[in-house]
């Protein structure tokens, strides 16, 4: 991939240990839950800190989010303001391409339509950071049943608004071939796709989820560094792995930053791009986690400004 303008000052930033000025920098976010994406300082009302302990589950972590921001996150009000707190993070932290949305099943929740929410996720942005390019993304929980899921997600696809789809939540709450028709529905609309798959799950799963929902995208995915066979589907097919290394570390899927997997993906070829996934409990900026990477001997400046640019693909 050609050097942009800024490799130059990126890879000197990492070496000074310089975050001022890695923030200048322009970087993307593609996997961030922007419910939970910004930081406890622009939420006064609602501030908790951050996860200052490691995690041995998917439930730990939900139940820890419940405890500290469960009341906050609970009304549209409260997510809303949540929403702009991670634009406004995003921004400051020099992020220039955001990817991200609310959960479909949030207009039922919140006795709303689905082009209601999408009007306010639009003044948001525009309120919050107009100059960054956001991707809206249509957000899917594993544990949904797949028929709530396709009521929901109509309305949404009807507005041609959305750019990318993305199904969380626990990998092994339905078998993945069970979410296909809502993903062949999203790809006739032109969608990019995207699920979690391979943060608790095995390299396998990630073939699998790839084939089954024709995925653009792969939201985690590092269970891909067990396989060089899965390496090299990925490879070939060119699916990108949207990657974040202090959750990994935090909920117990990378024993420490120096030896995370994100090395031997991206040395075997693999797409790679460096995120946030929740900010609000895990308290690392996309600049902060290059810098980790860096300061861990993961991966060095050259090869994390590549993966940098390797972000500011949209598509």
């Amino acid at each position: 991939m050609t050097e942009d303008a800024d490799s130059e000052t990126f890879r000197a930033a990492l070496i000074a240990g310089d975050m001022d000025a890695l923030r200048l920098i322009p970087k993307s976010d593609l996997h961030n839950h922007i419910v939970a994406g910004g930081t406890p300082d622009l939420l006064p009302g609602a501030s908790a800190g951050y996860l200052e302990h490691k995690l041995r589950s998917m439930d730990e972590m939900h139940a820890w989010v419940d405890g500290h921001y469960g009341k906050f996150l609970s009304s549209a009000e409260g997510r809303f303001e949540a929403i702009h707190a991670t634009f406004t993070s995003a921004k400051r932290d020099g992020v220039t391409l955001l990817a991200g949305g609310e959960d479909i099943w949030a207009p039922t929740a919140f006795d709303m339509t689905a082009e209601t929410l999408t009007d306010t996720l639009k003044r948001i942005h525009r309120a919050a950071a107009p100059d960054l390019e956001w991707l809206p993304q249509l957000d899917m929980s594993r544990h949904c049943p797949v028929e709530a899921l396709n009521a929901w997600l109509i309305p949404f696809l009807e507005l041609g608004f959305y750019r990318t789809m993305d199904l969380s939540g626990d990998e092994f709450a339905q078998p993945i071939e069970a979410f296909r028709p809502l993903y062949r529905e999203a790809k006739a609309q032109g969608l990019r796709l995207k699920a979690h798959v391979g943060e608790w799950g095995d390299a396998d799963s990630v073939w699998r989820a790839v084939e089954e929902l024709e995925l653009d995208e792969v939201q985690h995915g590092i269970a891909a560094a067990q396989s060089p066979a899965v390496m090299r589907f990925l490879t070939d097919h060119r699916v990108r792995l949207n990657i974040c290394p202090t959750s990994n570390v935090m909920l117990g899927r990378v024993d420490s930053m120096t030896e995370h997997p994100i090395r031997n993906l991206f040395e075997a070829g693999v797409i790679v791009t460096v995120n946030t996934d929740d900010m609000l409990v895990f308290g690392q900026s996309v600049s902060a986690e290059f810098l980790n990477l860096f300061r861990a001997g993961c991966l060095d400046a050259f090869a994390l400004d590549e993966i940098r640019r390797n972000g500011l693909v949209s598509s």
